[in-house]
């Protein structure tokens, strides 16, 4: 009988990260995947088209839980899952990075008593104030199976006494890596594409689009669109927090809508730097030999700063400037292969295969 692993994604990075595995789990004689998207990301910008763009089997379970305060949508999450888990029975609950489906996830594995795997594990900004911090830790603390990808990770897990707790810790490669290397050959170029060269950037953390943040982030890029034009896409609560606040954005500033993961990878390919609040944006500027300027006074990706290919910034209108001038005048050796070859989706299954049949 197949061994049942129970995949809880919400989010469009977990869609990326899940896609390889997804992939591998099909191909494995003896495994069996359930996919149960919370709706986290719920419309099909940023949820249905990553399903078709990646050729993600459609989720088994779609509990269409978003747009409610964290407290709200983890509690919500908890109860349906836990309806989910219970009527599934899977062996394994595997989860992914640090969003709220992935708390809720490992917490309604663990009260139902069903293992869980969490990927990405380890990483840490130290700062409890950061909701992906708080879902990273308790996450961790109650896996069963911990998969990492970076010296600093392992560090942070042994610091925090992982090392003598009852949890097996295993080193992948960074899925996003796997990710590329399948889909960089189906990247498209998007429609609202502007005239090379351009600066990508993103904005999208609920701290820097509160609106004294997001007021000296646009002041920012105004300022750094003079040296290069910028080409922006725009996720929903930062376009409508532009809105409300009535910023104004240079001529040089290009905001169209958001981009599929297909068309974001084409982007970030002919870009000429990138400048980002997303950690796997950063990894996937990096990925993609393009520096990156980090909108985050740290990052949990510390060897792409340590290594030079990426900088993290204070939410400083001058400062942001600053550090995109410095970080775009250095030259960067992009040899090293930081986060593997691509093969972290084959090492997490035939981990997840080897203690599911042990006996």
């Amino acid at each position: 009988m197949n061994k049942k692993i129970m995949t809880i994604v919400g989010a469009r990075p977990q869609f990326i990260k899940a896609a390889p595995v997804s992939f591998e789990i099909s191909e494995r004689n003896g495994l069996e995947e359930v996919l149960v998207h919370t709706g986290q990301h719920f419309d099909d910008a940023m949820s249905g088209i990553f399903f078709r763009e990646l050729g993600l089997p459609q989720p088994n379970f779609n509990l269409g839980i978003s747009n409610m305060a964290h407290g709200d949508m983890i509690g919500s999450m908890l109860i349906e899952l836990t309806k989910v888990i219970g009527s599934v029975r899977p062996d394994m609950v595997l989860v992914y990075g640090d969003t709220n489906s992935t708390l809720a996830g490992a917490l309604a594995a663990r009260k139902c008593n069903i293992p869980v795997a969490h990927v990405e594990g380890g990483l840490r900004n130290y700062d409890l104030s950061i909701p992906e911090d708080t879902n990273r830790v308790l996450t961790d603390r109650i896996s069963d199976i911990i998969f990492y990808s970076t010296n600093v990770a392992f560090k942070n897990l042994e610091i925090e006494g992982f090392l003598n707790f009852p949890v097996k810790i295993y080193r992948t490669d960074d899925l996003l890596t796997d990710a590329i290397k399948l889909f960089k050959k189906y990247a498209k170029e998007p429609t609202s594409l502007i005239k090379r060269p351009y600066i990508l950037a993103t904005i999208h953390r609920e701290s820097n689009t509160s609106s004294d943040s997001l007021k000296i982030i646009i002041n920012a890029l105004n300022l750094i669109s003079k040296d290069c034009n910028i080409y922006f896409p725009c996720h929903y609560r930062t376009k409508k927090a532009i809105k409300d606040l009535d910023l104004s954005l240079s001529g040089n500033i290009h905001c169209v809508e958001p981009l599929g993961y297909l068309e974001m990878l084409y982007a970030i390919e002919n870009s000429k730097f990138v400048i980002t609040d997303s950690g796997g944006l950063q990894r996937e500027a990096y990925l993609f030999n393009k520096k990156s300027l980090l909108l985050m006074g740290y990052t949990p990706w510390e060897e792409l700063v340590d290594g030079g290919y990426s900088m993290t910034s204070e939410i400083n209108s001058k400062k942001i400037a600053s550090n995109y001038f410095d970080m775009n005048s250095k030259n960067v050796d992009f040899s090293t292969e930081i986060y593997g070859s691509g093969k972290g989706a084959k090492k997490i299954v035939d981990v997840l295969f080897e203690v599911l049949n042990e006996v």
